[in-house]
């Protein structure tokens, strides 16, 4: 039964309001995220090169090789690359690919980079596409495996060249960056970011934003961790030389022993960390890595040599603890007669995400993988020489989910070990956020 006051005319017009506000609050917000991200073509397409992505995994992982030394690797993306129409340019940095790719209009650059390198480390996996490869490594035979997914990392930036390729009605360019030695060039040689920045990676043409991404094998398939500003750590390595006296290890009074010395050394540098680092603004960490003194039961040696790692998230932090440990070393083997150097060498820069460029990437994240799986997360004391990219231009690097569902989380075998794992199922992932990324970017900044 309709009310007295029913006017059918006024129904009609409250329907259309009410339809208006649902179009205005729910659909089109979706159909602007859509808007900025990959369409249905470009999704199709990925899933159909899926099981592609996943044969060159496996062929790179069953093949590994160690820093400045992917001859193979690098042949294989070449080859790829050229076969899809490319500009590349090969043994870039010694055994880097770079491939250029032009959108149908002008506009800005973006770069994607891969690292290629596997460690030194004898897999212990049951895979099919086990490595079984034996190299040297600092004059010692050692296995070669994958132990940090760079095999995943160089499967998606080949299978998102593919897709961009196919797809290239966009306005600027995109550059494929395949580096080598990310883990670190042997000892004597150059390699990885560094030396492709000065080798011109970044050049010809000028690159406006870098994106890169590192599988992490302690989050599940289908999360993605991200961070604004230091999301890993600065990566510094000292030696300590202490020199003492030679005794009979009867008679140390007779002697200055550089291995008591260098225990309280130890303790010493730990106090940098825990009194004067203000660790509520940033992490840090100190290890000792390796020592080595002495060559028989009873005799207390002259020298002692350690070796370790510095770890920071932040400039002045990182400063800060340069200048203790010189301070430290010397005035510990001082106190006790003996004589102490320290040499602390840089490794990678802090891995700095632009702020302005994660904020607006973000939605593309989100929009790919849905917005409960983008996680902001703490940084990561780890180093990545994709740093040195970010030191030249503004750059957005995070990490892709690589454990499998059935296993949780904080069980997952670590990188860098025998038993290091990701599933294969992170993959398109990977592929879908890339290639998402680059035509964002290129999108939102049409010249």
């Amino acid at each position: 039964m309709f009310h007295k006051n029913y006017n059918p005319m006024s129904k009609y017009i409250i329907n259309k309001i009410q339809i208006f506000i649902f179009l205005f609050i729910f659909i089109l917000p979706i159909n602007a995220q859509e808007n900025n991200t990959l369409n249905n073509k470009i999704n199709d397409e990925i899933l159909n090169i899926g099981k592609k992505v996943i044969e060159w995994r496996h062929d790179i992982h069953k093949n590994p090789e160690l820093s400045n030394r992917e001859f193979k690797t690098a042949k294989k993306i070449a080859d790829h690359l050229i076969s899809l129409g490319i500009d590349v340019q090969t043994e870039v940095a010694h055994t880097g690919v770079v491939g250029i790719l032009k959108g149908k209009r002008t506009g800005k650059v973006v770069a994607l980079r891969a690292d290629m390198d596997a460690l030194p480390v004898t897999e212990r996996n049951n895979l099919p596409y086990k490595s079984n490869v034996i190299s040297k490594y600092n004059n010692r035979n050692t296995g070669v495996m994958h132990a940090c997914g760079h095999d995943t990392h160089v499967a998606i930036l080949m299978g998102v060249a593919e897709i961009l390729s196919n797809n290239n009605d966009f306005s600027g360019t995109v550059k494929f960056i395949f580096q080598p030695a990310e883990e670190g060039a042997p000892e004597g040689e150059t390699g990885g970011a560094l030396q492709m920045i000065k080798e011109g990676v970044l050049k010809n043409p000028d690159v406006d934003a870098i994106f890169g991404l590192h599988i992490s094998s302690g989050l599940h398939v289908g999360k993605i961790n991200y961070r604004p500003k230091g999301i890993m750590a600065a990566s510094q390595r000292f030696v300590i030389d202490v020199v003492g006296k030679q005794s009979h290890g009867s008679s140390p009074w007779l002697g200055i022993d550089p291995i008591l010395v260098s225990s309280q050394i130890i303790s010493g540098i730990q106090t940098i960390v825990s009194r004067n680092s203000e660790l509520t603004k940033q992490a840090a960490v100190i290890s000792i890595g390796s020592i080595h003194s002495g060559i028989r039961f009873n005799i207390i040696p002259e020298s002692l040599q350690m070796i370790g790692t510095i770890r920071t998230l932040d400039i002045e932090m990182k400063e800060l603890i340069r200048r203790r440990m010189n301070e430290i070393v010397t005035g510990i083997a001082s106190a006790y007669g003996a004589k102490a150097s320290i040499t602390i060498t840089d490794g990678a820069s802090i891995t700095y995400n632009d702020p302005d460029l994660t904020k607006m990437m973000l939605p593309t994240l989100e929009s790919i993988a849905l917005k409960e799986n983008v996680i902001l997360s703490d940084a990561v004391t780890g180093a990545e020489d994709f740093s040195y990219f970010q030191d030249e231009i503004p750059g957005l690097y995070y990490f892709l989910g690589g454990t499998p569902l059935s296993v949780p989380e904080d069980e997952a075998p670590s990188h860098h070990t025998p038993d290091f794992f990701v599933s294969d199922k992170s993959m398109l992932l990977g592929v879908k956020t890339m290639t998402g990324l680059a035509l964002d970017y290129l999108k939102i900044n049409q010249l």
